[in-house]
């Protein structure tokens, strides 16, 4: 038997929405009339005259109300989470080139019919994410289907905090990550991509330390370095530093803000047996660096620039809406004629088009031309519903410089 379930009825935009497919509820006129309710609780949509239209996990407090998780009556249990974990899984088994890495994304949350939930795979660890506070009553039961399916060694939840932008800057030693079953990892848990070592932390900072949806452009960045000089602003843990080194890159020139992602992104050097000293690491505001190395003079054949889509200093503050455009200018005067300006973004709400429109009002301030040769996105593992735009954030577009 069906579990009995309370009636949540929506408005005509959250009609014409779910009748497209999109998974979430946003709050409105309508959504304010709803009996109180608790986040997990599993819910029937239906419209004002009463006809059932999907059913959803409710998760009132925040603005995405309700996550729609079928077009069909259904129970939320462990057979149907298995379901949804198992198709996942093949979904990577079938279509995601992961090659030599064992870092990769196995649930992509609206992706692979889960919204709001991520499972990230660290080597022998898995990395649970909870994006809707709804998922929080369930987590046993994921935790319990994960076990079963795919027998980790660990299983880690990372806590996502409300105001995550701001704290991005002065997380990287706070332990947002707690072990939900199994063994704990070492605080630095060795994992690899693309045939490389890399470093990260399933307890400390808001993030472990490598993006897994980079994986794919890293690889993609290899061929084009050898013998080169490649500048990396806002390097994080420099896992695309790491990258070029190892592709035969002349000198990798790492530059962030943060000392603590510096030390880090040395030590994922070292995990490659790459010596640090033979390239430059530099810990300072990308903007203001970038300016000291126009006046050395010494232009570069490649510019990575994958700044988050918020980021503050002591003297400023970057944001991918408002800073781009000067970021890509001062980035053109420090590129030689027929380099490389490798720019990346993952902001959700900048599309395709309006950041093409932003790389295109840098160069014009640098009085330059860029011609893209490669546009590109978040590789296989990170699928999305062509009914939800907001899936396909990541912006990766590598320009020459004419």
């Amino acid at each position: 038997m069906m579990q009995k379930k309370e009636k949540r009825t929506v408005g005509p935009e959250s009609v014409r929405m779910i009748g497209l497919g999109h998974p979430w509820i946003i709050a409105d006129a309508y959504t304010k009339r709803w009996p109180a309710g608790q986040a997990g609780d599993l819910v029937d949509l239906t419209d004002d005259q009463g006809r059932f239209l999907a059913t959803a996990l409710l998760d009132p407090a925040e603005r995405v109300v309700a996550r729609v998780l079928t077009r069909e009556r259904m129970r939320l249990d462990r057979s149907w989470i298995s379901k949804r974990l198992q198709a996942a899984i093949q979904l990577r088994r079938d279509y995601a080139d992961l090659g030599d890495s064992n870092a990769y994304r196995l649930v992509n949350g609206e992706g692979d019919g889960l919204p709001g939930l991520t499972v990230d795979c660290y080597g022998d660890y898995l990395m649970v994410q909870l994006y809707c506070t709804g998922w929080r009553p369930h987590l046993p039961l994921v935790t319990q289907a994960l076990q079963e399916l795919r027998e980790p060694v660990g299983i880690y939840e990372k806590f996502r905090p409300r105001n995550t932008r701001e704290l991005e800057a002065v997380s990287d030693t706070k332990s947002y990550g707690r072990l939900l079953a199994g063994t704990a990892a070492p605080p630095l848990l060795p994992v690899q991509e693309n045939g490389l070592n890399f470093l990260v932390s399933l307890e400390r900072g808001l993030n472990t330390g490598l993006f897994l949806d980079q994986r794919k452009n890293r690889r993609d960045l290899m061929p084009r370095v050898r013998g080169k000089r490649l500048l990396n602003l806002f390097a994080y843990t420099a896992a695309f530093s790491v990258a070029a080194a190892a592709a035969g890159a002349s000198l990798v020139t790492s530059v962030d803000a943060s000392p603590a992602y510096t030390d880090w992104g040395r030590a994922n050097f070292g995990a490659n047996r790459l010596n640090p000293k033979r390239h430059e690491f530099i810990v300072g505001d990308c903007r203001e660096v970038l300016h000291e190395l126009v006046q050395r003079g010494n232009p570069y054949d490649i510019v990575v620039m994958d700044p988050p889509s918020f980021s503050t200093t002591a003297s400023s503050r970057f944001t991918t809406r408002g800073g781009t455009a000067e970021l890509v200018a001062a980035a053109l005067s420090l590129l030689r004629e027929g380099g490389l300006l490798i720019a990346s973004s993952n902001h959700q709400k900048v599309d395709v088009a309006d950041y093409l429109k932003e790389l295109r009002r840098g160069a014009l301030e640098a009085g330059s031309e860029l011609r893209v040769v490669t546009l590109s996105g978040q590789p296989e593992d990170f699928p999305y519903p062509v009914s939800f735009p907001e899936g396909r954030y990541l912006k990766y577009v590598v320009c020459v410089k004419a």
